[in-house]
C-alpha cells in the first residue's frame, strides 16, 4: 500500500491499516518542491513503534538517476522500524550497488550476514519499469544481498515500450512472466504484480479481483495497492482458501502416515499422490500460517485422514 509522503494526515491514517506493506513514498506522490519536507516527515514515522497491522514499513526513495537518492536514504536510514527500501527505475545491478554501498555504509549491522544486530536485515525492493530492466533481471536479481523482491510497475513500462493498457492486460504478459519466473529462480520471497486503477465501487473491486487470481496465476505472490479499499480484496485473493487449506492438511497427514508404512505414491479422492504433490501441500500450509490461518485447527479437523 503506497502512501505519499508529503501528506502528512495519510501518514496518520497509515497506522490503522492492516497491511503485509505499507510503503511511504518519496517518489512520484511528491512534487519536486515538496521533497525535503516529505523526508521530514518520515522522520517521525518511522521513528514510532510499528503498529500491529503492518508486518513491512518501507520507503520508497527517488531513482539513482536522479541526484536524489542518497539524500533519501542518509534521512530515512535513520529511522528505528525501517523494514525496506523500494528502489524506483531499477534498470542494472549498478542501481541496486549504490544502494546497497550506502547502507553498508550507514548501517552495517543490518547487512543479511552481520550478525551483529538484533534487528532483521534490511530489505531492498527493486521496481521493474522498463525494457532494458527486463533484458537485466538476471543481473538485478544477483545484485545485492539485500534484495527481497521485485515489483511490476505496469504504467512506467506502458510509457517506455509506447503501449496502451487493456483490461486484458496481454500487453504485459511477457514481462510479467519474466518477472514472475526471475524471482522465482533467485529465490526471492516477494514477486509483487502491478497496480489495479480500478478501485471505485463494486465493479472496481471485481476488476482487482479479477487482476489478482490472473497474478496469483502466473506466479505473483501479492499486488501493488493505491486505496485502502482494496487491501482486504488483496489479501483475500492470494491467501489459501479453506477447500485449499483442507486439502493440502489432508495431504500432509496422510503423507506422513504413508511415509511410516513404507509407501511412495498413494492416492487421495481418487488421484495419485507423490512427492511434488506432498511437497505442494506443504507449501500451502506455510503460506496459509502466514497468512494468519489456523493451520493447526484444520489438521486437528482432518487428523484421521488415511492414504488411499
Amino acid at each position: 500500500m503506497y502512501v505519499p509522503s508529503s501528506s502528512k494526515k495519510m501518514l496518520e491514517k497509515s497506522f490503522a491499516m492492516h497491511a503485509d506493506n505499507v510503503t511511504y513514498d518519496l517518489e512520484d506522490s511528491v512534487a519536486p518542491h515538496m521533497k525535503g519536507e516529505a523526508r521530514s516527515n518520515l522522520r517521525d514515522i518511522l521513528n514510532k513503534q510499528r503498529p500491529s497491522g503492518i508486518k513491512e514499513m518501507c520507503v520508497r526513495i527517488n531513482s539513482v538517476d536522479t541526484g536524489l537518492a542518497l539524500d533519501d536514504l542518509t534521512e530515512v536510514l535513520k529511522g528505528e522500524y525501517l523494514d525496506a527500501i523500494m528502489l524506483p527505475k531499477t534498470e542494472s545491478a549498478a542501481d541496486l550497488h549504490f544502494v546497497t554501498d550506502v547502507i553498508r555504509h550507514v548501517l552495517p549491522e543490518r547487512h543479511p550476514s552481520s550478525g551483529q544486530g538484533k534487528k532483521e536485515p534490511l530489505r531492498i525492493i527493486a521496481l521493474i519499469e522498463s525494457a532494458k530492466a527486463i533484458q537485466n533481471l538476471s543481473e538485478i536479481c544477483k545484485a545485492s544481498p539485500y534484495l527481497s523482491g521485485l515489483v511490476f510497475a505496469a504504467e512506467d513500462f506502458a510509457k517506455d515500450m509506447s503501449l496502451t493498457r487493456t483490461p486484458a492486460l496481454t500487453e504485459f504478459l511477457y514481462a510479467r512472466s519474466a518477472i514472475a519466473t526471475a524471482a522465482r529462480a533467485a529465490l526471492l520471497p516477494s514477486t509483487i504484480d502491478l497496480v489495479c486503477t480500478s478501485y471505485k465501487g463494486d465493479a472496481g473491486l471485481k476488476t482487482l479481483e479479477e487482476e489478482c487470481l490472473n497474478g496469483k496465476g502466473m506466479g505473483f505472490n501479492g499486488k501493488q495497492c493505491i486505496h485502502p479499499s482494496q487491501i482486504a480484496v488483496c489479501h483475500k485473493a492470494f491467501s489459501p482458501g479453506e477447500k485449499e487449506v483442507e486439502w493440502a492438511a489432508r495431504v500432509v497427514i496422510a503423507d506422513e502416515k504413508a511415509s511410516k508404512a513404507g509407501r511412495g505414491a498413494w492416492t487421495l479422492d481418487g488421484k495419485m499422490i507423490d512427492v511434488p504433490v506432498v511437497k505442494k501441500a506443504q507449501a500451502v500450509l506455510k503460506h496459509a500460517e502466514v497468512c494468519e490461518i489456523d493451520v493447526g485447527a484444520v489438521r486437528e479437523r482432518w487428523s484421521d485422514q488415511e492414504p488411499e
